[in-house]
C-alpha cells in the first residue's frame, strides 16, 4: 500500500545527516530540534501555534482536555473513522454521539448531526478522511448555532486546502478551533515512529495545550494543569523537517496518480471512483473506490492478492458495532453501515509510477469482465 524504502531512499542523505545531528546533539527530548520543526509546520500551515506531541490520538485527547469539559458532556464524531477519534472522547468520561456520513465523501454528514443534538452537546469533531475536508462552511455555522467547540481530525489531509463560501482558504487543521494530526509512517507527511501535532490560532488554547502535552507542567516543576506526557521526539522531529520540504511534491504525486486511476476506472460500471468535494483539494492518502454489489468485494479482494496486488478495507465496521461504543439506536446510520460493506482502497503512495496504476486497473477490469 506504500513504499517507505523507495521514499527514504530519494532522500536517505538528507535523513541520515539530521539524525547524526540529533545523536550528536543528544537533545532527544523537546529542544531545538522540535521547535525548528514546529516553527516549519507553524509557516507551512499559515497557523499561528503548532505544539507537536507524541501521535494523533494524543493530539485528539490533549485538545478535548483543554476545553474543560465535564462528565457526561457530548462530542460528536463521525461513525465511519479510525477508532481513536471516538476513543479519547469515552476515556475522558464524555458521551460519544456518533454521526452518519456523506454517501459520497464519506465524511461528516451535518444534516444528521442536527437531528442528534442535544442541551449537553458541547463539541463536534469533524474528521477530514482520505486526504480531503469534510464541508467546513456547514460545521461551522452549526457549530455557531449551537455554541459548540470545532476540533478537526486532520490525521489524514495535512496539507489539503479548504475554500470557505466567503473565498477565505486555509489548511485543513486551520480552521476550527484546534486542529489534530498524525505523523504514522503511512500518513502523506510519515515519520520513522509515531508523532503528531496540534494547531491553533487562539493564544489562551495554545499556552494550555503545550501545559498538557508536558504532564500539565507551565515550567519546571510547576503544574498549572492535568496534564499527560505526550512530547515529539527530536528524532522525529529532525526527520519531519526534512520530509516537510517534499510534502507537496508527495501530496502532487498522489494527485496525479488518482487522476490516473479515475481515468482508468470510471468506465467501469460496478465500483464508483471517489468523489471529490469541489471545495476541498484531496491529497489522497487513501484511493478508495465503493464495490456497487457488496457480494463481490471479497472476492475482488482476493482475486487482485492472487495478482500481486494489497489491499485495504477503510473502515470494516461501524464505531457503533465495537462493544466499548455500542449504542441501542441504530437511527441515522444508513450510510455508514452500507458503506463499510463496499469501501476498498487501492495502493496509492508517493513513489508509485503510473505503470502499476495501469496493471491495477486493467486486473480489476478484467475481474468484472469474467462476473
Amino acid at each position: 500500500m506504500v513504499d517507505l524504502k523507495g521514499q527514504y531512499k530519494k532522500i536517505n542523505n538528507e535523513i541520515d545527516e539530521a539524525i547524526s545531528k540529533v545523536v550528536k546533539s543528544t537533545n532527544f527530548i523537546n529542544g531545538p530540534y522540535v521547535e525548528e520543526f514546529s516553527k516549519s509546520l507553524t509557516d507551512y500551515l499559515k497557523v499561528d501555534f503548532v505544539i507537536p506531541c507524541a501521535n494523533g490520538t494524543d493530539a485528539l485527547q490533549i485538545s478535548l482536555m483543554a476545553l474543560d469539559l465535564k462528565k457526561g458532556d457530548e462530542v460528536m464524531c463521525p461513525n465511519f473513522t479510525f477508532i481513536s477519534t471516538a476513543e479519547v472522547i469515552k476515556l475522558l468520561n464524555l458521551k460519544i454521539v456518533l454521526v452518519d456520513i456523506d454517501k459520497d465523501t464519506f465524511n461528516l454528514d451535518i444534516n444528521c448531526a442536527r437531528k442528534l443534538i442535544s442541551e449537553k452537546t458541547r463539541a463536534i469533531i469533524p474528521v477530514h478522511l482520505f486526504g480531503q475536508c469534510a464541508n467546513m462552511d456547514d460545521v461551522l455555522s452549526f457549530a455557531k448555532d449551537n455554541n459548540l467547540y470545532v476540533i478537526e481530525d486532520s490525521a489524514q489531509s495535512l496539507g489539503a486546502s479548504y475554500t470557505l463560501k466567503n473565498g477565505k482558504t486555509l489548511f485543513s487543521g486551520t480552521i476550527g478551533d484546534i486542529g489534530t494530526t498524525s505523523f504514522y509512517p503511512s500518513k502523506n507527511l510519515g515519520a520513522y515512529g509515531d508523532g503528531g501535532a496540534i494547531m491553533t490560532n487562539n493564544s489562551d488554547l495554545a499556552r494550555k495545550i503545550k501545559c498538557i502535552s508536558n504532564h500539565g507542567s507551565i515550567s519546571s516543576y510547576n503544574y498549572e494543569y492535568l496534564g499527560v506526557n505526550s512530547r515529539l521526539d527530536a528524532l522525529q522531529a529532525a526527520i519531519l523537517n526534512v520530509k516537510l520540504k517534499y510534502l507537496d511534491n508527495y501530496n502532487l504525486h498522489r494527485l496525479n496518480i488518482a487522476n490516473c486511476y479515475d481515468k482508468l476506472l470510471v468506465s467501469c460500471d460496478e465500483i464508483s471512483i471517489p468523489v471529490r468535494f469541489k471545495q476541498s483539494t484531496h491529497i489522497f492518502n487513501q484511493y478508495t473506490i465503493k464495490v456497487k454489489n457488496k457480494l463481490h468485494r471479497d472476492s475482488l479482494i482476493n482475486f487482485l492478492k492472487s495478482k500481486g496486488i494489497s489491499t485495504k478495507i477503510y473502515y470494516p465496521k461501524p464505531i457503533h458495532s465495537y462493544f466499548p461504543y455500542r449504542i441501542k439506536s441504530l437511527k441515522f446510520m444508513e450510510n455508514t453501515i452500507d458503506i463499510c460493506q463496499k469501501v476498498l482502497s487501492l495502493p496509492i503512495h508517493s513513489e508509485m509510477d503510473l505503470k502499476t496504476v495501469n496493471y491495477i486497473s486493467d486486473k480489476i477490469k478484467s475481474f468484472f469482465n469474467k462476473n
